[in-house]
């Protein structure tokens, strides 16, 4: 009777892991794909945005692992 009872409980858990990495590749994804778009500006775009040729550079060749904080 006490395994019944946690085994919702488990469920639930094992389910919040799942959506936890789904979320997190979700993430990733959207990291490269705002780091391809940005590669693909031309120097008018990116002087609209602030940047220079060099800094959009730099910002795409990083790993996408590798994002600030608050884009979470």
């Amino acid at each position: 009777m006490f395994n019944a009872i946690l085994s919702p409980t488990r469920r639930l858990a094992r389910q919040g892991r799942k959506r936890g990495v789904l979320a997190r590749l979700l993430h990733l994804d959207a990291v490269w794909r705002q780091r391809n778009d940005l590669r693909n500006l031309d120097d008018h775009m990116l002087k609209d945005l602030g940047l220079t040729r060099s800094q959009a550079r730099a910002e795409t060749q990083r790993p996408i692992w590798d994002a600030p904080s608050h884009w979470m």
